[in-house]
């Protein structure tokens, strides 16, 4: 009986800039089209014909597919728009996927820890690492990442919260032959080829200390901090007023949690006329943060990426999830060549994001990946 194991593992990657569905996906695959292809994984933009890209996927692709729409693409070309990106794999990997309803976070991870678990590993050089897409404007993710984290914590988890090009209407995900709101897809991925995960952002820690004191992690709202309306103290802070409040403000002052020696971004999305803060992470009370100094984006990209390169070489593949804050700020900056640059030596296929998944923590402004040695 041929196991997984018996050739290497191959890897394709591909994109396409046809803006006709038919066409991109047709494209997408005469790139990586490969035989025994046990998956492929794909990023769209949501510009497309959704039915006509879901049917052209089904008829092409004899083998899992899984995917979501972003709010821009990584991949050969670096960073694109309004496009397609994907890859497949064979040979060495074992694939399954896992259709979440998100709606029911903790009895669906409960039922997929149980699948896993009770799949027997081919010997014990196999590993197994675990990517999540998940609709971008459900409000789960945090709930989500943590009870699948609870039920795989040996197993690395990274992922991203899919996009629709800045619309805020609707994302979708793919698995299962269709594109669905409300849901997730988790795809694990067995293999014998050496692996590591990779999460970067370029901020620090500034001296401030901010204690939540009133929010609703429901809905990511903070309402006062250290007593005081939250808008009102993040001002404040920054020696500003709330009239200068604007995205590029928020995105270069985010919030940073500290956990364990790990630095966590939690960016700001609106200032609310209460006084509120809305935020892109739910933030619970109690809960200190500082306000986030800004690094070199290009330099903590490169030490990130060299880290990589010191445990397993130049990576074949990095599957990457990049906040859309940081691709609207590199375009601001005009960083998006260097940093594209970094991404194609690394030989990144991803997408720009509306959240990042780390282990069990949903993070924002973050790099979050897994390389994949050659």
């Amino acid at each position: 009986m041929k196991h997984f194991n018996d050739s290497p593992l191959t890897i394709l990657s591909g994109c396409s800039q046809e803006k006709d569905a038919t066409l991109a996906v047709r494209e997408l695959h005469a790139a990586i089209h490969q035989a025994n292809t046990e998956v492929v994984m794909f990023f769209c933009s949501s510009q497309y014909n959704l039915d006509e890209l879901q049917s052209e996927l089904n008829r092409l692709f004899d083998c899992k597919v899984v995917g979501c729409t972003t709010a821009g693409e990584l991949g050969p070309n670096g960073f694109t728009e309004f496009g397609i990106t994907g890859m497949s794999f064979a040979g060495d990997v074992k694939a399954d996927t896992y259709v979440i309803d998100l709606q029911n976070c903790q009895s669906e991870a409960e039922h997929i820890g149980k699948a896993i678990n009770a799949q027997p590993k081919f010997d014990d050089q196999q590993k197994t690492f675990g990517v999540l897409l998940v609709d971008g404007l459900s409000l789960a993710e945090e709930h989500l990442v943590a009870a699948l984290y609870q039920q795989l914590g040996e197993v690395p988890i990274i992922g991203g919260s899919a996009g629709d090009d800045l619309k805020f209407e609707k994302t979708y995900v793919f698995g299962e032959g269709k594109f669905e709101t409300g849901k997730a897809v988790f795809t694990t991925f067995a293999t014998h080829k050496e692996f590591t995960t990779i999460k970067f952002q370029h901020f620090e820690p500034s001296d401030s200390i901010l204690i939540v004191t009133d929010s609703e992690p429901a809905v990511r709202i903070v309402k006062e901090i250290n007593g005081a309306p939250a808008a009102e103290v993040y001002a404040a802070e920054l020696g500003v007023t709330q009239a200068d409040f604007n995205s590029t403000l928020f995105a270069n002052h985010p919030l940073l949690l500290e956990l364990n020696g790990e630095v966590y971004v939690r960016s700001i999305q609106s200032a609310n006329p209460d006084g509120s803060l809305t935020l892109f992470c739910a933030i619970e009370n109690g809960v200190i943060l500082s306000i986030g100094r800004a690094l070199d984006p290009i330099e903590t990209a490169r030490i990130a990426f060299q880290k990589v390169s010191d445990k397993i070489g130049t990576p074949q593949l990095t599957i990457g999830s990049s906040c859309i804050l940081r691709l609207l700020e590199f375009k601001e900056k005009n960083l998006t060549d260097p940093i594209s640059e970094i991404y194609l030596m690394n030989n990144v296929v991803g997408f720009s994001t509306y959240g990042e998944q780390w282990d069990a923590v949903h993070v924002n402004q973050t790099f979050t990946g897994i390389a994949i040695g050659a």
